[in-house]
């Protein structure tokens, strides 16, 4: 059955699919905020904790794509349910984990079904409803990240320090239940079955476009350099200023808030600028607001240092997810409208391959240096990002248009 013909009026299941992908982001955003507590109960370094972030980001990068293409005979709907299911068991897995390799295991297993519920979601999400609807259905879903970046971190933050941080774990296992059983009961059992999915062969064919590929490695660096930080903001804040305990989550709290603005503003932005327009800025204050981190903790006590991180991570936080749309706006020009999908589909694994590689660069920081040095090492990558980028865009790029 085509979407065409089993296009639904209502948007009912679509914000069933962001639900979805809610507790997909708020798992992979919201340890950021626990891991002191996880590294104090485990009796192991907040470095050696951070692992865990760089496990979860490394193994959806390489499970997404592999698991989605050697899935595709599977009816999609049925798909998402699985995936949604078995998130749900993985987070019991972490509640009731032993030690740091246990959870580990949990972490990993996470992963491989965030990985493959993003894409289905992405897929259903167009199927659901008519051609002229797509490009609302995909950004209703795909808020569930958004609220999940402003909403899951300073919560998860919270009951960890209320509760301990197991029962973050048993939240979103609630959170993915309920999206499973609203799954199983609100969406057309007539959806799913057909939809095309890009093989292997169709998205290496896609990544081998140096263009492409350019601008993939801008996305790994961007990413690269927000994870040193971000995996341990928390380490950071709580070092670097006077700010302790719950009292760190005001800090997410408002991080997300920022990159839920952000979000917003680099999209409108992007389609009255174009994207080099919104690239450029974004990544030159991500470097300036890293920059200004380090500074802080090397220069100002901790009584002192309370305005200027919570500046800093503000405008981090707006750049840092303005970047995102306008970077998919590109990639989307460069790669074309038909093979769009695979370019964006790429550019959300190379973006989890850049946490990964963050979470571990930001461990041998704080191995081998100091977490006041956290932001310089950022903004050396996120510097990267930004010359790869100026070298790689003409100033006259035409906007194209992709409806």
């Amino acid at each position: 059955m085509t979407a065409e013909n089993s296009a639904t009026s209502t948007n009912a299941p679509l914000y069933l699919l962001a639900l979805g992908t809610f507790a997909v982001g708020a798992e992979g955003f919201m340890i950021a905020g626990i891991l002191p507590s996880i590294a104090t109960d485990l009796s192991i370094s907040v470095s050696v904790a951070g692992q865990l972030v760089a496990a979860f980001a490394f193994a959806y990068a390489i499970s997404s794509p592999i698991l989605t293409a050697l899935s595709s005979g599977v009816n999609r709907r049925r798909l998402l349910i699985f995936s949604m299911c078995a998130f749900t068991l993985a987070n019991l897995l972490a509640w009731s984990a032993t030690g740091y390799w246990s959870l580990m295991g949990a972490r990993i297993l996470l992963a491989f079904a965030a990985g493959l519920y993003v894409p289905s979601a992405n897929a259903l999400a167009g199927a659901l409803v008519t051609p002229q609807r797509r490009g609302s259905a995909l950004a209703i879903v795909n808020g569930g990240l958004t609220v999940a970046i402003a909403l899951g971190v300073p919560l998860g933050t919270f009951i960890a320090n209320k509760f301990g941080w197991r029962m973050t774990f048993v939240g979103l296992a609630m959170v993915a239940a309920i999206a499973t059983a609203g799954l199983s009961l609100g969406l057309p059992g007539s959806i799913g079955a057909g939809l095309p999915v890009a093989s292997l062969r169709e998205r290496i064919n896609v990544a081998r476009q140096p263009a492409v590929l350019l601008a993939l490695l801008g996305t790994t660096l961007w990413a690269l350099g927000g994870y040193t930080v971000y995996t341990y903001l928390a380490l950071f804040v709580q070092t670097v200023t006077t700010i302790q305990g719950e009292h760190v989550g005001y800090v997410l709290f408002m991080w997300g808030v920022a990159a839920a603005i952000g979000v917003a503003l680099g999209g409108t932005a992007n389609d009255k600028f174009g994207f080099r327009s919104v690239i450029l800025p974004a990544l030159f204050f991500m470097v300036v607001s890293f920059l200004t981190l380090s500074a802080t903790a090397h220069l100002l006590p901790q009584t002192m240092a309370i305005a200027p991180v919570f500046v800093a991570v503000a405008v981090w936080g707006i750049a840092a997810w303005a970047f995102y749309p306008a970077q998919q706006a590109r990639l989307m020009a460069i790669a074309g409208i038909k093979v769009a999908p695979i370019a964006l589909s790429l550019n959300a694994s190379f973006m989890y391959l850049g946490f990964s590689l963050g979470a571990g660069v930001g461990s041998l920081t704080l191995a081998y240096s100091r977490v006041s040095n956290l932001g310089l090492v950022a903004a050396t990558f996120v510097a990267s990002s930004l010359l790869l980028t100026l070298g790689t865009t003409r100033r006259n790029v035409l906007k194209v248009e992709l409806a």
